[in-house]
């Protein structure tokens, strides 16, 4: 009896170790995961070093032969790169929260300071600069410490929250948007694609299982167009804004993983998709080709006298040697640079974005 007494104690004793050293491991585990999502400790991809690109020609697109021109670089981002009605361009820094302006001689300004993280823009029928907020949850910082929840906001000529809850759940780390001729706006989270009619009334456009990244409007405004990684999906957009008939509509056929969109005066689609550059497709969906971006493709806008410069946005950048930019590891490198090339297509004309 004293023995089994004894066996039963000891396993008992094994047992508990065991557990404690689960509980101990779980611990670790979590720890590390917040180091994590805190920034501390995380390994970031530095992006991808600067490359040769030659333009391939598109019929009614891009001749061929072309070289990209750099106009801007910096350390402190660029993203949701929109034309302005002079010929120039806006683009969101999140980090330093300012909005940048190039001029149509690539001089550069900051338009807007205090943006709270805004990271993608648009223009609006009112000639309003709309931004969607992403606040401090930027990943290589300390999103497991920030509480202040996103807005959908017009950044000029004053400040206005246009979207700020739907359902009473408040908006998290904000993607893309962009904005309709009625006085709407669609755009994303981390958690969905919304519309917010000029009302104010925000409606769900899709949950998670969409993963948005990019968003487009076809030139009538009948059709919604966002990235979902490897694909392109499509809505038909009802009267108040709306949409129904999700389906898919393209697929990346050189690669990569869909992010920011444009269009142009015939209807195609450019689809900025990392390494690969912006691919190009018909109005119905049609793979025309890519154009090669010397870097990471990200955000695109046509602007320039009539539209006819198509200006893009890439990851990294170069030191004055010549060498590539890089950050101590743990820390994202959030450099950018933009470039600018002639187009034999048009920008869309009724429209900024």
């Amino acid at each position: 009896m004293k023995l089994k007494a004894m066996c039963a104690i000891a396993c008992c004793f094994v047992a508990s170790a065991i557990a404690l050293s689960g509980i101990a491991v779980a611990q670790q585990q979590q720890q590390q995961q917040q180091q994590r999502n805190a920034g501390g400790g995380q390994e970031f991809r530095q992006p991808t070093p600067a490359k040769d690109a030659t333009t391939m020609e598109i019929p009614g697109v891009i001749a061929g032969g072309l070289k990209w021109k750099l106009v801007w670089q910096g350390p402190d981002n660029a993203d949701g790169l929109v034309g302005g009605s002079d010929g120039g361009i806006y683009f969101a820094q999140e980090q330093p929260s300012t909005v940048g302006r190039l001029d149509p001689n690539d001089k550069f300004s900051i338009f807007v300071r205090d943006t709270h993280g805004t990271g993608a823009l648009g223009i609006d029928y009112k000639k309003r600069l709309i931004g969607v907020e992403r606040t401090c949850s930027d990943p290589g910082g300390h999103p497991d410490q920030c509480h202040e929840p996103a807005e959908l906001v017009a950044l000029a000529p004053k400040w206005e929250v246009l979207a700020s809850k739907y359902q009473d759940k408040t908006f998290w780390r904000m993607g893309e948007l962009v904005c309709d001729s009625k006085g709407g706006v669609y755009f994303s989270d981390d958690f969905g694609t919304y519309f917010v009619n000029a009302s104010g009334k925000v409606s769900l456009v899709a949950g998670k299982d969409v993963r948005t990244n990019g968003m487009m409007l076809s030139r009538d405004e009948k059709t919604l167009y966002v990235t979902d990684v490897k694909k392109l999906v499509a809505w038909d957009i009802q009267p108040d804004g709306t949409v129904t008939n999700k389906r898919d509509f393209a697929t990346l056929e050189a690669g990569g993983a869909g992010d920011g969109m444009a269009i142009d005066s015939q209807g195609r689609l450019y689809v900025t998709s990392g390494d690969p550059g912006i691919q190009v497709f018909s109005p119905e969906g049609k793979f025309l080709g890519v154009i090669p971006l010397p870097r990471s493709s990200s955000s695109i806008a046509f602007a320039g006298s009539n539209k006819k410069v198509l200006y893009a946005k890439g990851a990294g950048m170069s030191n004055p040697d010549g060498t590539e930019y890089r950050t101590p590891d743990g820390v994202r490198n959030n450099a950018k640079a933009i470039y600018k090339i002639d187009m034999v297509a048009q920008g869309f004309m009724g429209r900024p974005k």
